[in-house]
């Protein structure tokens, strides 16, 4: 289940390296019959929150209801219902967060384009917007100071989150240059890597993307925006509390950020259950996460469809 075909050669170079028999389904649009049962297999959701950006607004939809149904039928979706819930709002993101005891920065949520001009006064300086329904950094921006901040609420750059729910949060300073996005498949940690802040707050690690929209997502790593978090283990306190996190709300695959302070905190703001990898890591690690998705659809399909074999 996709709505951006850039992003399939990955995981469809997977599939076919493991001999997995598979449809490709465009969610942006299309029609179900609730009376009927829907076709047996094993779902992968690659619907982003993004959509909305390349022109596919009634993707996330369609999506929401679909996986609804998928699921009442027994279908087993990786990154169902519950997953895609958290995908798309921050602040549910946050309120898992702090369930388990995940430290995340000081969030203050707007309704209204009216509102933010003073929800922004009892800000601590410096703050970033976000949009709720996040992806690729929308929306994001550091601002200094209040002059500023009300010169873009009222200028022609100012874009507001699809449904109209924007978000002001503390800015963290990082202890140095660059946050860390911890990648996690099945309960097993993949890989970390590390995202460069010096170009900016758009840090989709996708190898394809549209330079129009993704501003700061390289379609290469020339610039050496990513690179492999090597100090981080699969037993690190705070994966091990991403894991169980995962598990509880049933999120199959994600890739969630986080940034460390300058007294050596750890904040996490980011939930991504659409994750990307990005090839020129992966080759540093010899680790393909496209492979690892994969896997656990194989796991997945031999379980529930033991006499189906795969050619």
């Amino acid at each position: 289940m996709y709505e951006n075909p850039e992003w399939l050669p990955p995981i469809e170079a997977a599939l076919k390296d493991k001999d997995v028999n598979y449809k490709l389904q465009f969610v942006n649009d299309g029609s179900f019959d609730l009376s009927k049962a829907p076709e047996e297999g094993i779902y992968i959701n690659r619907m982003s929150p993004s959509s909305h950006t390349r022109g596919h607004l009634s993707g996330v939809l369609f999506t929401r209801e679909l996986l609804q149904w998928l699921e009442f039928h027994g279908r087993r979706v990786i990154n169902g219902a519950r997953a895609f819930s958290l995908e798309l709002s921050k602040i549910q993101q946050d309120i898992e967060l702090r369930r388990f005891e995940i430290l995340t920065p000081m969030t203050v949520v707007v309704v209204g384009k009216n509102k933010l001009k003073n929800a922004a006064r009892n800000m601590p300086l410096p703050f970033i917007t976000k949009h709720n329904q996040g992806g690729k950094g929308l929306g994001v921006r550091l601002f200094n100071d209040l002059e500023n901040f009300d010169d873009y609420v009222n200028g022609p750059e100012f874009v507001n989150d699809p449904n109209g729910i924007n978000l002001l949060q503390e800015y963290i300073e990082p202890k140095e240059n660059f946050i860390t996005r911890v990648e996690i498949v099945g309960g097993q940690f993949v890989l970390a890597m590390h995202s460069s802040t010096e170009g900016g707050f758009e840090l989709c690690p996708a190898e394809d993307c549209d330079e129009a929209t993704d501003i700061f997502c390289p379609t290469d790593n020339k610039n050496g925006r990513f690179s492999p978090a090597l100090e981080i283990s699969p037993n690190d306190d705070l994966i091990l509390q991403y894991i169980k996190l995962m598990e509880a709300n049933a999120i199959d695959v994600a890739g969630i950020e986080f940034v460390e302070s300058s007294d050596g905190l750890r904040y996490t703001y980011d939930i991504n259950t659409t994750t990307n990898y990005n090839t020129d890591v992966e080759s540093q690690l010899g680790i393909r996460g496209m492979a690892a998705v994969v896997d656990l659809a194989s796991k997945l399909l031999a379980i529930d469809y033991p006499e189906v074999s795969m050619c």
